[in-house]
């Protein structure tokens, strides 16, 4: 070969290194050591067993392309389908297991050149690159997965994302395959889930400086609206333009089906087809936010539609207001709950709140109109894994609202906040407007 076709090759080779390279960090990824710290801290809850989980697989046209499975991601920060991953704590020895170092391996598909015209550069599993590049110890083939279980696990137990029929996740049918090749057998598996739900509860800087982007762009969504917002518009005028500004400010993809609803709409707690013409003196509720990274946010607010509350729209904001501040001052690191009765559940509290302020056409309490729970974590998913006690690191949403449909008036006020290091309350949608005298300002300019 001669010397300018050496130097050819090499830049070609350099390309197509640094093409993949990009495109595998095209998400906006925490530090290796971060997906590395949470993998050893799996494999020191399952002992001496085999953590085994596969991403998830592209199936047709998807309207948004290919999202990968929560719990790999959290583990791996991998993005691209058709991978998986091995994880094997460090053991001493005993009497009945030898010592073991701690061992992880991500599992690739080999280089399918032809498909790669259609999508682009992949990174292989035997591509030299490919540790460096995915911030793992090791990187092999999906190919010779058998054959390393078996070397590695032999009769084990092999903790994997198992689920009840009907549901499925993406580990279902690859473990079928390995089973046929031997690799384990049926009866050494449990449900690995739970596990990781328990560290994906409390949020590490990374992921809260991720939620708090997805937070910034749908905060300037929802201002984007406030300005727009008139009678005449189409709900999903609304629903676009909002979309729109959350993905123009770094947002990939919505984090949940947008809601925007007016009038008796505004009533409908998932209401989805955003279809119905805005009137003069409807209440519009916009249910909206982005997900950046991966990770999203959880916002809504609720807006008349002329830019005026009338007394009875503002009077019924004020309680749904009320509730949400009521249970803001009584969150407790450590102590309160979302859901649950008793003093340390917010839940109670904002339902007290609601109950005992105001009343419906009938004279009866609002508290029949507050039908559904008062928050949720948000995280990976928008309605996050993770139960019990709120602390530290811990982020969620505080969301009242009252839902009266013989008066076709709905409100909800939704925040994502958090639980800091030191156990204060921070609400990252606090550049919102919050109070009914703050919206109306807020329409106007």
């Amino acid at each position: 070969m001669t010397k300018m076709r050496c130097a050819r090759a090499l830049s070609l080779l350099l390309l197509c290194v640094f093409t993949v390279s990009s495109m595998m960090m095209a998400l906006d990824r925490q530090a290796g050591a971060d997906y590395r710290a949470r993998r050893v801290a799996l494999s020191k809850s399952v002992g001496n067993g085999m953590v085994l989980l596969f991403a998830g697989v592209t199936e047709g046209e998807e309207l948004y392309g290919f999202r990968q499975d929560n719990d790999f991601f959290y583990l791996t920060g991998w993005a691209e389908p058709n991978a998986a991953v091995l994880i094997l704590s460090a053991q001493e020895a005993t009497k009945q297991h030898p010592a073991r170092p701690y061992t992880e391996i991500l599992f690739l598909p080999a280089h399918n050149r032809l498909q790669e015209k259609w999508t682009g550069p992949k990174l292989a599993g035997d591509d030299a690159e490919a540790p460096s590049v995915t911030g793992f110890d090791r990187v092999a083939l999906l190919d010779k997965m058998p054959d390393l279980v078996r070397e590695m696990g032999g009769r084990t137990m092999v903790y994997t994302a198992k689920a009840e029929a009907p549901q499925t996740t993406p580990s279902v049918t690859p473990l079928q395959w390995l089973i046929r090749s031997n690799a384990f057998g049926y009866a050494y598996q449990k449900d690995v889930t739970p596990k990781i739900a328990e560290l994906r509860k409390h949020k590490d800087a990374g992921e809260i400086e991720r939620v708090k982007h997805a937070t910034d762009a749908s905060i300037a969504a929802h201002k984007a609206a406030m300005k727009a917002m008139r009678p005449g518009l189409y709900e999903y005028q609304i629903a676009a333009l909002m979309q729109y500004k959350y993905q123009d400010a770094g947002c990939e993809r919505p984090a949940y089906a947008p809601i925007v609803g007016s009038g008796l709409n505004s009533t409908v707690l998932h209401y989805s087809d955003n279809t119905k013409k805005i009137e003069d003196g409807d209440l519009v509720v916009m249910d909206v936010a982005g997900e950046y990274a991966m990770y999203a946010s959880d916002i809504t607010r609720t807006l008349p539609a002329n830019g005026h509350f009338t007394a009875r729209q503002r009077e019924i904001y004020n309680i749904v207001l009320g509730a949400q501040q009521a249970a803001a001052k009584a969150v407790v690191a450590g102590k309160s709950t979302l859901y649950g009765t008793g003093p340390d559940a917010l839940q109670q509290i904002a339902y007290d709140y609601i109950n005992t302020h105001g009343k419906d056409l009938h004279g009866e309490p609002l508290g029949q109109y507050f039908i559904h729970g008062l928050g949720h974590r948000v995280g990976l998913q928008v309605h996050d894994v993770g139960e019990g006690v709120l602390d530290k690191g811990d982020v969620f949403t505080l969301e009242p609202g009252i839902y009266i449909p013989e008066e076709k008036l709905g409100v909800r006020i939704e925040d994502t906040v958090m639980l800091d290091e030191s156990g204060k309350l921070v609400n990252l949608t606090a550049d919102l407007p919050h109070t009914a005298e703050d919206v109306e300002a807020a329409m106007q300019k």
